[in-house]
Order: structure tokens, then C-alpha cells, then sequence
């Protein structure tokens, strides 16, 4: 197995891109190699410096990088030798199995969707982003890529967030909610009053691979049984950066009353342990990165602000989702798709 990695990407790039990729090469030896592409000048001596195994990394130089706050379509037009259009490439190419990186995701998302194309039948690629909930990782799609997609989007969305969750998540039998503004079937816009009766045909059909949940709610995505959480990119990037901001504020709160007295700094201590598993369950870091399905070719997006932990998880799910072979069984799903449902409304 071979992965390119855009050491560039993210605001901590490439020193924690360097340190993840070594931390995942002594994790898991099914990786050949990992291609670290971008400014050889400043990565190569990272890498010596760290002793990242010869045997196993090549560098493939790449001299423009695209910057967090750049338009993704344009800085792929004008920025042809960027760290992840080169990185991209090594999959078009068949030179490497996976892509991973932590920089601009709008940039990420039209080379990939470009340079790679969509799998065939999909109609539009998804981000899906992983959730911590009461019963394992919850996948949130879109998260981002497409902020106006149509119900025949979700539909899909549906049944590559299902697969993935399958084969990745070791869920057998993944359970799919549609993001609305109350339970009862009624509730909702007219966009998601559309994809919910799409869902509801497909569902009648018996040939659903995954259990509809019907509308779900805010509350849903941390405490209900779900695997797979539908919504657009528009609202999908809300809410994620929404319980991103949460969080911090939480911990941020919580830091500061535990440290208002000696009695609660004394119980703070006796409870760290708990306190590290629940940032574990909590942390982007320990999910890593969320994959782009749909391009015909494994993405895997990381959060921008990735620590060497982050990366290292990122490059296991590019592994793990290389190993199920995800994109070909997305393939095989949404081929057996009923046509009715599968007609764009584009």
C-alpha cells in the first residue's frame, strides 16, 4: 500500500505532517510507502532529522502551496505545482492508493472531484465527518463539499456514508437519519421534505442497505443509535464547527472551575483518567480525518489545525480504507440502487 501525503497542509505543516507520517509508519506495516509531497527544502530535513525509514518515504518536490484562505477551484487553476495537486496526481496516476491531507479542504475537494472524477453513477462526492455518539462514531454528510445539494445527493450520500460505516466503522447494520428540524415526518423544509420521501420510497422498495432512521434532531447526533447523519454541505459545516467551538468552550469552562479551589483541583486530579478518555472520545484528533467518498480514488481530509496524533489517525483511515476497498463496494451499492432513484434532478 502506497499513500501520498501533502506535507504542506494544515497550520502546523510540515513538522507534525513529518511526525504523523513517522508515527504511522511504525503502526502499521502494511504501508510500503508514503509519499511526502511538497517543498523538498523544508521537508527533507525534517524528515532526516526525525529518521523517517529510507526504505519507505520518497519526497516528490512540489513548489507552490495553496493557503488556508484562497478560493480551492481558482488556487487549483493558477496553482498547478501546489503540494496537493502533486499529491492527487500520485492517485490519478496509480502511483499511490491514497491521498491524505490537512490544508485548504476547498482546494482538496475540486482537485480531487477534477483531477480524479466522481465514481461512476455518483452524482456529487460528500465529506464525511466523524461525530463521537454514545454508541461509536457517527459520520456526518456532507460536512462541507456540496453547501447545495439536491435530495438525490443525499440519497447517495446515504448509501456511501452506510458503506463506509460498515466497512470502516464495523458497523453491520448502519442506521441513517436525516438531519431536520423535529422527529415527525412532516417537519422540515421543502428541500428535506423531498429527500425524506426519496428515502421513504427507497426504504419501501426492500432493497435499502442500511436502516432509515426517519428525521433526526440536534440532540440525535450524540446520543441516538446512527451511523450516518444526512445533510447538506451548508448546514453540515455549521454544525460541525458549531460542535467544534462547543467543545473548546467547554473544556475551557470546565479548566477554570476545577482550578477555583483546592478541593476541586484535589478531585480534578483523581478523576484525570477519566477526564484524558473523555478528550479522546471527544478529539478530532483521535478520528483523524474524514474521507471525500464518491471521487473515484480514497481522500481523506484533516482538520486544518492537525497535531502529530491527528495526522497519524489520518493516515490510518486512508489505510483502513484502502484495505475494505470501500470505493469499489460504493461502486457495486450505488449500482444497485434502484433507477428511479438514481435519475438526476440536476
Amino acid at each position: 500500500m502506497k499513500i501520498a501525503i501533502d506535507a504542506m497542509g494544515g497550520d502546523f505543516a510540515p513538522k507534525v505532517v513529518v511526525e504523523g507520517t513517522k508515527a504511522a509508519l511504525e503502526q502499521h506495516q502494511e504501508i510500503e510507502t508514503i509519499y511526502l509531497v511538497g517543498d523538498e527544502a523544508q521537508v527533507k530535513p525534517l524528515v532526516d532529522e526525525y529518521q523517517l525509514p529510507a526504505d519507505r518515504i520518497e519526497l516528490v518536490h512540489a513548489s507552490q502551496v495553496v493557503e488556508m484562505h484562497e478560493s480551492g477551484v481558482k488556487a487549483l487553476r493558477q496553482k498547478k505545482d501546489s503540494s496537493i495537486v502533486r499529491a492527487v496526481e500520485l492517485v490519478k496516476k496509480g502511483t499511490a492508493d491514497a491521498v491524505v491531507g490537512a490544508g485548504n479542504t476547498g482546494a482538496a475537494v475540486a482537485t480531487a472531484t477534477i483531477k480524479l472524477r466522481l465514481i461512476k453513477g455518483v452524482e456529487r462526492a460528500g465529506i464525511a465527518s466523524p461525530l463521537p455518539n454514545d454508541h461509536g462514531p457517527l459520520n456526518l454528510m456532507d460536512a462541507g463539499a456540496n453547501p447545495e445539494a439536491k435530495p438525490s445527493h443525499l440519497l447517495q450520500y446515504a448509501v456511501m456514508g452506510a458503506v463506509f460505516s460498515k466497512y470502516v466503522f464495523n458497523s453491520p447494520a448502519p442506521v441513517v437519519g436525516l438531519m431536520s428540524n423535529g422527529e415527525e415526518d412532516e417537519k422540515g423544509t421543502a428541500f428535506t421534505k423531498e429527500t425524506f420521501a426519496l428515502l421513504k420510497a427507497f426504504e419501501a422498495t426492500g432493497e435499502m442497505p442500511f436502516e432509515f432512521a426517519g428525521n433526526i434532531e440536534g440532540h440525535d447526533l450524540f446520543k441516538t443509535k446512527l451511523d450516518v447523519a444526512l445533510c447538506d454541505g451548508f448546514v453540515g459545516n455549521i454544525i460541525l464547527k458549531s460542535c467544534e467551538a462547543t467543545a473548546k468552550a467547554m473544556s475551557t469552562l470546565l479548566k477554570s472551575e476545577l482550578k477555583a479551589s483546592p478541593v476541586r483541583m484535589a478531585g480534578a486530579f483523581m478523576a484525570q483518567g477519566a477526564f484524558k478518555r473523555l478528550k479522546e472520545r471527544m478529539s478530532y484528533e483521535s478520528y483523524g480525518g474524514s474521507p471525500l467518498l464518491g471521487v473515484n480514488g480514497v481522500v481523506i481530509i484533516a482538520h486544518g489545525s492537525s497535531s502529530t496524533l491527528a495526522i497519524k489517525n489520518a493516515i490510518r483511515v486512508a489505510a483502513e480504507t484502502v484495505t475494505h476497498e470501500v470505493n469499489p463496494k460504493i461502486e457495486k451499492a450505488i449500482a444497485a440502487m434502484p433507477d428511479l432513484l438514481t435519475d438526476s434532478n440536476d
